[in-house]
């Protein structure tokens, strides 16, 4: 960029990546941090590089996590009878807000959309057919967000798993259509998970 300091705009070209963010929000974070204190900057850019160092992708459920496996996977007093699928891990840290459900996780990391050449080999169905098919499970929550692709990915992870004896249920529609669980409130879920029902 003409007249702005190469190490701000190499910053400035790195916020762009993130999600959400425009030029002119990312020139305003750069200008954040270029005005932040030493020890402040420091802090934040320790903080990137040990959530990249220190954080995992649970073998068991694929939330992410500092132990292998997670704190939730590796808990008896769950209920490992039940998992609860979901798209992203900012969806379990939603639904544990609730305080209700005491199951187990597992984390797509994505919705099928074959638009923008997300398949099924791309996100995790494989691997939550294969927990189903080791036993021991009675009840899958199809938890995926309440829109055109997370609709489209809940038909297939419940085509992927007929046949097999377990239970699929789908998240009651208590969730407004079109939103994500990381927006939604511990009432709102609460009730979309106490409705829950049979998929079809």
């Amino acid at each position: 960029m003409y007249g702005i300091a190469e190490p701000v705009s190499r910053l400035i070209d790195e916020f762009v990546k993130l999600p959400g963010v425009g030029p002119k929000t990312a020139q305003r974070l750069a200008y954040f941090v270029l005005r932040l204190p030493d020890e402040e900057a420091r802090r934040l850019a320790e903080a990137i590089v040990q959530v990249k160092e220190r954080v995992v992708l649970c073998s068991v459920c694929f939330n992410v996590t500092e132990q292998n496996p997670c704190a939730i996977c590796a808990n008896p007093a769950r209920d490992h009878g039940k998992i609860c699928v979901v798209e992203e891990p900012l969806d379990v840290t939603a639904l544990e807000r609730t305080g209700i459900y005491r199951g187990l996780y597992h984390v797509l990391h994505g919705a099928l959309s074959p638009q923008d050449g997300i398949g099924p080999d791309d996100i995790k169905v494989a691997e939550l057919v294969e927990r189903v098919r080791h036993g021991g499970v009675s009840e899958v929550i199809v938890a995926t967000n309440p829109n055109l692709l997370g609709d489209g990915t809940a038909n297939y992870i419940g085509m992927q798993l007929r046949g097999l004896p377990v239970r699929i249920t789908r998240l009651a529609r208590g969730l407004p259509i079109g939103s994500d669980l990381e927006y939604a409130d511990e009432v709102t879920l609460t009730r979309a998970l106490e409705g829950r029902a049979e998929y079809r």
